[in-house]
C-alpha cells in the first residue's frame, strides 16, 4: 500500500493497530461527549414519546368503545336523541365524539354523530362532524364525502355538492358503492346545469360499471341529456 493506513482486516488482526483505532474513537468521545449525550437523549426522548402517545391512544379508544357500546345500539334503533345524548351514566356519541376524538373510536363516533344529525335534518352540524371524521378504509371515508355532499344538496348547494361528491367517486373506487356516487354526481351536475359533467359522470358508469344496478339508469338519463343537448 502506498500510505500507513491499514485495512480493517489489518486492524482486526493487529492488536496494536486495534489499540490505536480505539484510542481514535476514545478521543473523538471525550471530544464531542455533550453532543452525544444531548444526541442520545433526544432519541430516547423521541422513542418514550411515541410509545406513551400509542398507550395512551390505545387505552382512549378502549374507554371510548366502551362508552359509545349502548349509544351505538340506540342509533341503530334510530333512537337518535339518546344515542346523540346518552342515557344515566352512558355517555352519548356527542361525548364521546368530543372526549375521545383523535382515538379510532371517538373518531368514529364523529361518522355517527354525523348521520344523525343529517336524519335529523340538521345540516350543518352534520356537515361539521362528518369534514372531521377521517378514516382509509375503503367505505365509511367515501360514505362521509357523499353524505356531506346530500347535506349540502339539501342546503341548495349543488356546486359544493358537487366537490364532495367527486370526492366519494375518486375515493378508492369500487364496483359495489362507486356508481352510487357517481349518480349523486350527475344529478348535482344536472342540478346545477352541467350538462356535459352529468353526461360525463352517467357515462363513467355506463363505461366501467356495467354490472352495476345503477347502470340502466344511467344508460337511459345519459340519452336523455345528449338528446337534449343536440349530441
Amino acid at each position: 500500500m502506498a500510505n500507513n493506513e491499514k485495512s480493517g482486516i489489518e486492524i482486526i488482526e493487529s492488536a496494536e493497530a486495534l489499540q490505536q483505532e480505539l484510542g481514535k474513537a476514545e478521543s473523538f468521545f471525550n471530544q464531542n461527549k455533550n453532543i452525544l449525550y444531548i444526541a442520545a437523549g433526544v432519541i430516547i426522548a423521541a422513542v418514550a414519546g411515541i410509545l406513551g402517545y400509542k398507550y395512551f391512544i390505545n387505552q382512549q379508544n378502549q374507554e371510548a368503545e366502551v362508552s359509545m357500546y349502548d349509544s351505538v345500539y340506540y342509533f341503530e334503533s334510530d333512537s337518535l336523541n339518546l344515542a346523540l345524548q346518552g342515557t344515566g351514566g352512558n355517555a352519548g356519541l356527542l361525548e364521546v365524539a368530543e372526549n375521545y376524538g383523535s382515538a379510532p373510536a371517538g373518531n368514529l363516533a364523529k361518522f355517527y354523530v354525523g348521520v344523525a344529525y343529517m336524519k335529523q335534518g340538521k345540516f350543518d352540524d352534520a356537515i361539521n362532524y362528518l369534514s372531521d371524521f377521517s378514516a382509509d378504509d375503503i367505505i365509511l371515508q367515501g360514505r362521509a364525502y357523499a353524505l356531506i355532499g346530500d347535506a349540502y344538496m339539501e342546503k341548495g348547494d349543488a356546486n359544493t355538492a358537487i366537490s364532495y361528491y367527486e370526492k366519494a367517486a375518486n375515493y378508492k373506487p369500487n364496483k359495489q358503492i362507486t356508481p352510487g356516487y357517481l349518480m349523486k354526481l350527475a344529478t348535482a351536475n344536472e342540478e346545477a346545469g352541467n350538462t356535459a359533467a352529468a353526461i360525463d359522470a352517467y357515462t363513467e358508469i355506463v363505461d366501467n360499471y356495467s354490472t352495476s344496478r345503477e347502470y340502466l339508469a344511467a344508460t337511459k338519463y345519459k340519452s336523455k341529456l345528449e338528446a337534449q343537448a343536440g349530441n
